[in-house]
């Protein structure tokens, strides 16, 4: 007991020296059972991803998620989404909450994804970001942008790129404390029907890169195993997925070899069924 404390305690500290850290924090079980190597996945949580993801989705989806940071009630994140198929692409509205009484930020953010051509999509997105910290530093809030394009090389392989918060938004006036400026490149390859690899880098420009890798395997129409690691930190994750009609419950948990075990949980709603999908989304298992 003493020693998760003393783990709470020491990530409130770094809380507190660096607030932006968990301002654009991954979300969604499906993510993170392939380690968050996500920018080029299409679902209801390419709100938060790569909103150029909404644009391949083929009926309206609505989300949920809730993720348990090492095991502590202290730091629960949990959330939202929702995603309405246009015809030319999706709109999107989502929104996340990360912290307890003592400290706490939360996300939300209106976005839109559509299709260019059948192989390039694009996105954008605004979103409204508020904190709050007990004693002396209060509550602030402030606006950010995120860009994203996903592009079909082959109908196996895409290419991805994602940028949040290009304008560099200050969050506090006190010590210049940014909003983090964050470019994601990633790339996934469909080696059949059954397996789909994910790659990419993430650099936040005032931080080390950051690596991920991840593996999808559907063993059936209604199940999915996945795996993936990652680097800054060091983490190794894992996690299913069971498809029921119109519902998609995933499940994972990423293990850090200090802190220990992350678990999520996340929920999909298809609310709108269409009798043809696409040949690229349906190869890229959405």
């Amino acid at each position: 007991m003493a020693m998760r404390l003393y783990f709470v305690v020491s990530l409130f500290v770094l809380s507190l020296c660096s607030i932006h850290a968990q301002l654009n924090t991954h979300y969604g079980a499906r993510s993170a059972g392939m380690a968050h190597a996500s920018v080029t996945l299409s679902d209801v949580w390419s709100s938060h991803h790569n909103q150029a993801g909404l644009a391949w989705l083929e009926q309206s989806e609505a989300g949920v998620f809730v993720q348990n940071r090492f095991l502590m009630k202290e730091l629960n994140y949990g959330g939202f989404a929702y995603a309405h198929k246009l015809n030319t692409g999706a709109l999107a509205v989502s929104y996340s909450n990360f912290g307890y009484q003592l400290f706490g930020e939360s996300k939300v953010g209106l976005g839109y994804g559509m299709k260019f051509t059948n192989m390039i999509s694009g996105g954008v997105q605004l979103n409204y970001h508020h904190i709050r910290l007990a004693n002396n530093y209060g509550q602030n809030s402030a606006l950010t942008a995120e860009l994203g394009l996903q592009t079909y090389l082959t109908d196996k392989i895409m290419l991805a790129a994602h940028l949040f918060n290009p304008t560099r938004t200050a969050l506090n006036e006190f010590n210049k404390e940014k909003i983090p400026t964050i470019m994601r490149l990633g790339m996934n390859y469909i080696f059949s029907k059954q397996v789909l690899a994910t790659i990419e880098a993430e650099k936040d420009i005032d931080m080390k890169p950051v690596f991920r890798m991840g593996l999808e395997y559907k063993t059936s129409n209604k199940f999915y195993l996945r795996g993936g690691i990652g680097t800054q930190p060091t983490l190794a994750a894992f996690g299913f997925g069971l498809y029921t009609g119109a519902v998609k419950l995933d499940v994972a948990a990423s293990y850090h070899q200090v802190l220990g075990f992350t678990p999520d949980i996340s929920f999909i709603y298809q609310i709108k069924k269409v009798a043809t999908p696409s040949a690229v989304n349906e190869n890229a298992f959405n």
